[in-house]
C-alpha cells in the first residue's frame, strides 16, 4: 500500500519530529513493530531504542528514544517519549562523557550508596546513544 504516514514523536520538552513518512519502525516494550499506512489502530508502551523511519524523498532517520508509548492509526503514528534525539543531533562527546560517568557509578567510584536501578539505566541510555552517533560516523 503506498503512500505517507504523519510521524509525530514529542517530548515534555516539545516536538522532536513531525513529517510525512514512508515507514516507521519502533521498538516496542513487546518487540519492534513497523507501521505503513492504513495500519491498524493500536497502542504501545516503548522500550529505550531507536525509531528508524524513512521519509517521503526515501531517506533513513535514526531517532533516540527512552522509553514512552506509541499510537497506531491508519495515518498517522504519534510517539509520547520521555525523551527523544535525533541522531544527527547526538553529541557524541557529551554521550561518551555520560557513559563513563555511569560506568564509575556503577563500579563505586563515585559514591557508595547507589540506585542500580537508575545507575543501570543511565548506563544503558549512554550506550545507545553512543553506538546510535558512532554509527553516523561511519
Amino acid at each position: 500500500m503506498a503512500g505517507n504516514i504523519q510521524l509525530e514523536v514529542v517530548t515534555p520538552e516539545g516536538a522532536v519530529i513531525s513529517e510525512a513518512v514512508e515507514i516507521v519502525v519502533a521498538p516496542g516494550t513487546m518487540g519492534e513493530f513497523g507501521v505503513l499506512v492504513g495500519h491498524t489502530p493500536f497502542l504501545t508502551t516503548l522500550k529505550l531504542g531507536t525509531i528508524r523511519y524513512r521519509d517521503a524523498q526515501n531517506q533513513e532517520h535514526w531517532v533516540f528514544v527512552s522509553g514512552g508509548f506509541a499510537e497506531a492509526l491508519p495515518d498517522r503514528v504519534t510517539v509520547l517519549a520521555e525523551s527523544a534525539e535525533r541522531r544527527e543531533d547526538i553529541d557524541l562527546e557529551r554521550a561518551k562523557s555520560a557513559l563513563e560517568r555511569a560506568k564509575r557509578r556503577l563500579a563505586g567510584e563515585v559514591e557508595k550508596d547507589i540506585d542500580f536501578i537508575r545507575a543501570k539505566a543511565a548506563l544503558e541510555r549512554a550506550l545507545h546513544r553512543v553506538r546510535l552517533a558512532e554509527a553516523r560516523l561511519r
